[in-house]
């Protein structure tokens, strides 16, 4: 029996045979791949200590054009493997070893996930689908991964799940979104195409009180159902110059490299553009403040993160860019400093600033925690105070106690800090264990 359809309906029902069949061939494609890598070990792979177990492995996206990013993601180090566009997969950590790609991160209660995880960089962005071969290529290597390593479906988490911010001018306390890296990873349409069935139906850490929801669009995406999609148009621009710090570098900014024109729309951070509900925060995140980030005001001045005196003055209609040599995935800890940092050291460290896990490094020599001191003697904490917020002070090497006792395989890391004898405070990644000296505190982040 011959069926006849009006043309409209024929042609709907052509279009619904044309995806079923596309999905079909995905599907099959992917069943049918096998995992083919590129050896691109970075220089710091031999470096890199062994993980004592693999919990979990960690989704990104690279936020970036493709050939930058594998070339940043291999002189850092910042992920076992690299999936471009065409599918090809590059090892540059071995899968055994620690890559640094989440930063500051918890899950659980557990901090430091880099120790637990293994690393996987999609070239792409937090809001764009990924290619068909990126798919077949990325359902492989993870169902791989997996297997070896007994990772579950639900334990495949996103950068976006794990990574935490500490506090900052808009957030008093520790707070999930500190990035959207890797937010479509956590949608069901993208899952169900990596053949995950199971993921996390909530926070655990928020629901535990251990960090705030730092950003609540995000929480919706990853836990909600909702789907990555840009944000409104921005509102009509205002002028106001006040924002750029008095100093002749701040009103004569330097040229910005690499910058200069529009930024795409497919930048990673909807449209980079400040409104009246989007701070600089919300567009630039922990790179807000950064000197490889500019602001590009209303009124023709322009100024960098590290120049911006008044962020509660920054107008709606503000560009935001964030330049090639300061787009880096984990931005660098670093000490902060009361006066330039942040007026004081609740503004620095928020409600965190009497904690045991913000360190002082006082002006006559003595560390100190926020626990420690009466919150009077921390208002009074004069200028150029050094505070790092999230730490834990590991006492000091001895002959008899070395980094890797204080710290584990976290000692060379370039987040965990040594106060020398001679008061120079250096990362871990620029020391050797055994130059070292005697008598240097260890700090590393919690």
């Amino acid at each position: 029996m011959n069926m006849k359809f009006p043309s409209g309906q024929s042609s709907i029902i052509n279009r619904q045979s044309a995806i079923l069949v596309a999905l079909l061939a995905l599907t099959t494609a992917i069943a049918d791949a096998k995992v083919e890598t590129i050896s691109k070990w970075s220089p710091h792979n031999n470096e890199r200590a062994k993980r004592v177990t693999t919990l979990y492995i960690v989704l990104h996206t690279t936020e970036g054009p493709v050939q930058g990013s594998l070339q940043k993601i291999y002189d850092n180090g910042e992920a076992n493997f690299f999936v471009d566009p065409s599918g090809r997969i590059y090892a540059t950590i071995d899968r055994r070893r620690v890559a640094y790609h989440s930063g500051r991160s918890m899950w659980r209660g557990r901090t430091n996930l880099d120790d637990v995880s293994i690393g996987i960089e999609v070239s792409g962005y937090h809001t764009r689908d990924l290619t068909m071969a990126q798919y077949i290529a990325l359902k492989a290597l993870v169902a791989e991964l997996q297997m070896q390593y007994g990772v579950a479906d639900v334990n495949v988490l996103t950068h976006s799940m794990v990574a935490y911010g500490a506090p900052n001018r808009w957030h008093k306390r520790s707070h999930r979104g500190r990035k959207r890296c890797g937010m479509l990873f956590a949608t069901t349409n993208v899952r169900q195409k990596l053949g995950l069935t199971e993921k996390p139906g909530y926070d655990p850490d928020v629901r535990a009180g251990r960090l705030a929801v730092g950003d609540a669009y995000l929480a919706k995406v990853l836990y909600g159902g909702a789907s990555p999609k840009p944000t409104p148009a921005p509102a009509p621009p205002k002028t106001a110059s006040a924002v750029v710090a008095a100093t002749p570098a701040a009103r004569t900014p330097s040229p910005v490299r690499a910058a200069a024109p529009e930024p795409p729309d497919d930048g990673g951070e909807e449209g980079v553009i400040i409104t009246a509900n989007r701070s600089a925060w919300d567009v630039a995140r922990d790179m807000y403040n950064d000197p490889g980030t500019r602001y590009f005001f209303p009124d023709g001045k322009s100024a960098r993160g590290d120049q911006i005196s008044s962020w509660k003055m920054i107008p709606p209609g503000t560009r935001v860019v964030i330049t090639t040599e300061g787009d880096r995935e984990n931005q660098a800890e670093r000490v902060l400093r009361i006066g330039k940092d942040g007026a004081s050291a609740r503004e620095i460290a928020g409600d965190e600033f009497h904690s045991a896990r913000t360190i002082y490094f006082m002006a006559d020599g003595r560390v100190r925690t926020g626990a420690d001191m009466q919150e009077a003697e921390l208002d009074a904490l004069p200028a150029d105070t050094g505070m790092l917020v999230g730490y834990t002070f590991g006492g000091a090497i001895s002959a008899k106690r070395r980094a890797f006792d204080v710290c584990g395989v976290r000692w060379n890391h370039p987040s965990t800090f040594y106060r020398l004898p001679d008061a120079r405070i250096v990362a871990g990644d620029r020391l050797k264990e055994g130059s070292i000296p005697n008598g240097a505190q260890v700090f590393f982040r919690n």
